[in-house]
């Protein structure tokens, strides 16, 4: 049976792809396509990246509305994402980091210093998953807030990213002069190439992307049963980030100024240093709203969250009382017939795969119709519910105990045999026929007859041993009623 999902079409916690589970539970095609595509992927990268430093698209100059900015292309950045958003980190960084790994040993970079430099881009990936892991948002681009969202991410992620730059100019010996079209380019670089290249591409393929892992949950990394950790450490990487983007900007204007003071006259050299002593402590100022922001940002998302995880438990036990007013006869509190069909179709199943013994007790009022002309409906409800009862009172834990039509009932007795359930079905006859129903003409004690088929493999679906139990059912009437009788196989 389908149940309705609420919330369902809302974005969910971005879940990674499992190696693991590909090469466990994946189809051979997705595990060709995926090792395929990822080789490549890392091949491209590699490839792409030499290419990037033989025609050093480095700190490229950019003069926009008289002002001079600095980019840096670096074409692997973009597969590298693309691959973090879509089935998580380990698959972007791993080739960003092989990449970044081979340019550096190629442009003559000491293996020490390399294996630290690689992990520029990777960390910046970080950033990126760590906020789709605390943020339930969609990574289809395509509407504004996520856009907005994401645009906001890969600012931080670039800024995180450009601590390689100050690796490489430290490695290179390049002068704190000349380190900030070098880190400005890689910040800036990495920040359009996200926006520019990576969003569009997510945008046309998350969607399918999307579609493939809600069709095989089984492939994905099991989410995180409390965001809050992650929500915290996101705050954390945007607050460090933001704080640092201001500092090493301010810091690397400032020794740039100082390297030019000598040829600018005195007057405007003091105005300058007091216009550099002012930026200085705004930045401080502005600092310490950043931290107060993020700080009120996680209590208020705290607060959110409780209040959100009342309502879901809310709404789970409001569902599960629907579930069970659906499954429930409203006369006698045992199943109704849907939760019978479905229970006797798992035991079924069960005792098929298992080779489990299990037996079905078919239960019917005698002569139903006299009671209800001669003594009225209502005492024919209180018949059923005196049967209800005792059934209820003679059954396990693990019987189900359904009543499946009128004055009918079935009972499911799972790891029974045919003298186990004879006995309970005759202890139930025996009962209800000592019970006394009162009415206006008198108290009188009605009968019941039983039919009892047990579990067969030989059947071809549970409908066969339903119609076995209804047979034995039928012969314990025809026979006189207010007796039990167990149906041998009949083939369906």
């Amino acid at each position: 049976m389908r149940h309705s999902q609420p919330f369902a079409e809302l974005p969910q916690m971005a879940r990674a792809v499992s190696v693991r589970r590909l090469f466990r539970d994946g189809s051979w095609r997705e595990q060709l396509s995926m090792s395929a595509l990822w080789l490549l992927s890392l091949a491209a990268s590699i490839g792409l990246g030499l290419i990037s430093v033989i025609f050093k698209w480095s700190g490229l100059p950019v003069h926009l509305g008289g002002l001079e900015l600095y980019i840096t292309v670096y074409p692997p950045l973009v597969i590298c994402l693309v691959w973090t958003l879509t089935c998580g980190w380990w698959w972007g960084a791993i080739p960003a980091y092989l990449a970044t790994l081979t340019l550096a040993l190629y442009g003559g970079m000491p293996l020490s210093w390399a294996l630290l430099f690689s992990a520029a881009n990777p960390l910046g990936f970080a950033v990126m998953g760590l906020g789709y892991r605390a943020i339930a948002i969609s990574r289809n681009l395509s509407s504004v807030s996520a856009m907005l969202f994401y645009v906001q991410l890969s600012f931080v992620s670039a800024i995180f990213s450009s601590s390689g730059a100050l690796v490489w100019c430290y490695t290179n010996r390049i002068d704190s002069t000349a380190l900030l079209p070098i880190w400005q380019g890689w910040w800036l670089g990495a920040f359009l190439q996200s926006v520019f290249l990576c969003a569009p591409a997510m945008a046309l393929l998350w969607p399918h992307l999307e579609r493939w892992q809600q069709a095989r949950p089984q492939l994905l990394v099991d989410a995180a049963a409390d965001p809050r950790g992650s929500v915290l450490r996101l705050l954390g990487c945007v607050t460090i980030g933001v704080l640092i983007y201001g500092f090493v900007t301010l810091q690397l204007a400032d020794n740039l100024l100082h390297a030019q003071a000598a040829g600018i006259p005195a007057a405007l050299a003091r105005a300058l240093e007091v216009a550099r002593d002012t930026t200085w402590a705004f930045y401080w100022v502005f600092a310490l709203i950043v931290v107060f922001i993020a700080a009120f940002g996680y209590h208020m998302f705290i607060h959110w969250q409780t209040l959100t995880n009342q309502l879901v438990t809310d709404l789970r036990h409001a569902n599960q009382r629907l579930y069970m007013l659906a499954g429930t006869d409203s006369l006698t509190g045992l199943h109704n017939r849907r939760v019978a069909d479905e229970r006797i179709a798992a035991e079924w199943q069960r005792s098929q795969r298992l080779g489990l013994q299990a037996a079905l007790v078919m239960i019917d009022i005698d002569h139903f119709k006299q009671i209800n002309d001669r003594h009225g409906h209502p005492v024919g409800d209180e018949a059923i519910r005196i049967l209800a009862s005792e059934i209820r009172a003679l059954s396990r834990e693990i019987d189900c105990a359904c009543r499946y039509g009128g004055e009918e009932f079935v009972i499911l007795l799972p790891q029974a045999d045919a003298e186990g359930a004879y006995a309970f079905a005759e202890r139930l006859r025996t009962q209800v026929a000592a019970v006394p129903v009162a009415s206006e003409h008198g108290a009188f004690h009605f009968t019941v007859s039983a039919g009892i088929a047990l579990f067969d493999a030989a059947d071809i679906s549970h409908d066969g041993w339903i119609e076995r139990c209804d047979s034995a059912l039928y012969r314990a009437k025809r026979n006189g009623r207010n007796q039990v009788v167990s149906e041998a196989h009949v083939a369906v």
